[in-house]
């Protein structure tokens, strides 16, 4: 191991929040010493590379055939259950529900944590809708927001429309802008997806990873990048007048070795579970750590399209390429009162065993909103321990009677939607998932303007209270997201990152 314990900024984790802060450091300081650490270890040979582009190809089938179901909550290496790992050091690299962490789950039994280098970066459906109307937390300035988003959308590499539309996924998009006519301005009809996918006229379409945000991560030279996996952060060390953040206590999980790393900066993108457990492990416990603990609720059906309603021959349906699971990925964005649900759409053609067309399947998942609130929490046990040796996490989360009445309107909605497709049978082919099945977590860290007791970080990710510690990721996002996570959440590095440069640069001189 190496024995340097110094560094100019320590990012705890090494996700696609963790990566997008390290790309920003490079961008603006080519000497600027950066070390990243993680729990967890690599899945196969390129530490944070995407499964859906890695070498192995038994990495490769067991990932694709996971994410063939479109739902975030079965990409994971282990069913829903009570029981626990004895070990941490016996888990594979991989993602396993917190269940089966050592938490107290059983409130959002779907909820889920990533045990290996570029965590749930490399698992990713890399759907990446930009957010609008009461997902935006601009602070009033909408010019500063836009211009943050297109570095997100930079940073994650954004295509408008990667997978589709084919003929048929038009005929999809036509049908639901007729259904939900008068509900979306201009640019927020039901549309393609965007994805962090690069579009290709043949093969694979590869999707963005930390190991392709920040090349380093996968093992690209850079003199002044360290990256620490199987090294788990334990504590953040405070100054005795507890305002600034001296670096990190860390413990090596395959042999328990405790040392330390001691930082200009430091930045704790650890996900929305992990990170608050962090700060709470190191007596950092603003009133707001852990609550607001928000996830949309998750609807999911699908439907055989009636191909004569359509005049569609099956000669005519598309078929998806080798190693993608859909023909089509499709959007519809939520609008507010008027659309309050965001859909996401995923479309294939079932073959025989001859390869020959024999449906198109539209499947389609309705995100509902869900207030935040404070009574919705993760709570740390003084005590108790999870299989990582980290204060136990139980998990509160509920729905209020506002957030029921959307999820009925929601199951209406996707049935009508579903009925235009074909015949639909609700009893056996939607359902309302379980809390944490789309791996979309928010608030437990999340930003604020003033410090009223609502926030643990203020609009840079800066902690309350401290001059260099910082929080990055879906945590700290303090609004209702509706939509896919990744992109919103990947503002809130964006600001990190630019803080901690603009620290950087002052303190240097």
């Amino acid at each position: 191991m190496t024995d340097t314990t110094s560094t100019d900024v320590l990012i705890v984790g090494s996700g696609i929040m963790g990566a997008a802060v390290a790309q920003l450091l490079r961008e603006a300081d080519p000497n600027t010493r950066i070390t990243m650490i993680d729990g967890g270890q690599p899945i196969g040979g390129t530490p944070g590379i995407h499964l859906h582009d890695v070498n192995e190809p038994e990495l490769w089938a067991r990932y694709n055939e996971r994410v063939a179901s479109g739902i975030q909550g079965l990409y994971i290496g282990a069913d829903v259950t009570d029981t626990v790992a004895d070990d941490v050091r016996d888990l594979e690299p991989g993602m396993f529900h917190s269940q089966a962490f050592g938490e107290n789950a059983s409130a959002m039994p779907a909820s889920s944590v990533a045990w290996n280098t570029g965590g749930m970066g490399v698992h990713w459906t890399a759907a990446t809708p930009w957010p609008a109307g009461h997902e935006i937390f601009d602070g009033g300035d909408p010019a500063a927001w836009n211009a943050d988003l297109d570095t997100a959308r930079r940073l994650l590499d954004v295509s408008p429309s990667p997978i589709g539309p084919t003929m048929v996924g038009e005929i999809v998009i036509n049908v639901l802008r007729e259904a939900l006519a008068g509900t979306a301005p201009a640019g927020r009809e039901p549309q393609p997806m965007p994805m962090a996918v690069k579009p290709t006229e043949s093969g694979l379409r590869p999707r963005t990873s930390p190991a392709t945000m920040f090349p380093p991560i996968g093992g690209a030279v850079d003199d002044n990048f360290t990256l620490l996996t199987g090294t788990l952060a334990t504590r953040i060390l405070v100054s005795e007048d507890g305002d600034r953040a001296l670096g990190a206590r860390v413990r090596t999980v395959a042999d328990g070795t405790v040392w330390e790393i001691f930082a200009s900066s430091v930045i704790v993108c650890a996900d929305t579970l992990r990170t608050p457990q962090l700060l709470f492990a190191s007596g950092i416990r603003p009133e707001a750590l852990g609550r607001y603990l928000n996830e949309h609720a998750f609807i999911t059906g699908r439907v055989l399209m009636d191909l004569d309603r359509f005049g569609v021959r099956l000669d005519e349906l598309p078929l998806a390429r080798d190693g993608e699971f859909c023909t089509d990925s499709l959007w519809i964005p939520q609008n507010g009162p008027a659309q309050p649900f965001h859909g996401q759409v995923m479309n294939n053609t079932y073959v025989d065993e001859a390869g020959a067309p024999l449906a198109y399947s539209v499947g389609m998942s309705l995100y509902t909103p869900v207030e935040s609130r404070p009574e919705n929490r993760l709570v740390f046990s003084e005590t108790e321990t999870d299989i990582a040796g980290m204060p136990k996490i139980s998990i509160e989360f509920g729905y209020s009677d506002g957030d029921l009445g959307l999820i009925d309107q929601a199951m209406a909605q996707l049935q009508s939607l579903a009925e235009d497709f074909g015949d639909f049978d609700p009893a056996t082919e939607r359902l309302l998932l379980s809390p944490g099945s789309s791996l979309h977590l928010t608030g437990t860290v999340r930003s604020g303007e003033t410090n009223d007791g609502t926030s643990v970080c203020d609009t840079d990710g800066r902690v309350w209270g401290f001059d260099n510690l910082f929080v990055a990721g879906n945590g700290v996002i303090p609004t209702a997201v509706v939509a896919n996570s990744t992109l919103t959440g990947t503002i809130t590095a964006v600001r990190a990152a630019r803080a901690v440069s603009r620290r950087l640069s002052i303190v240097s001189h």
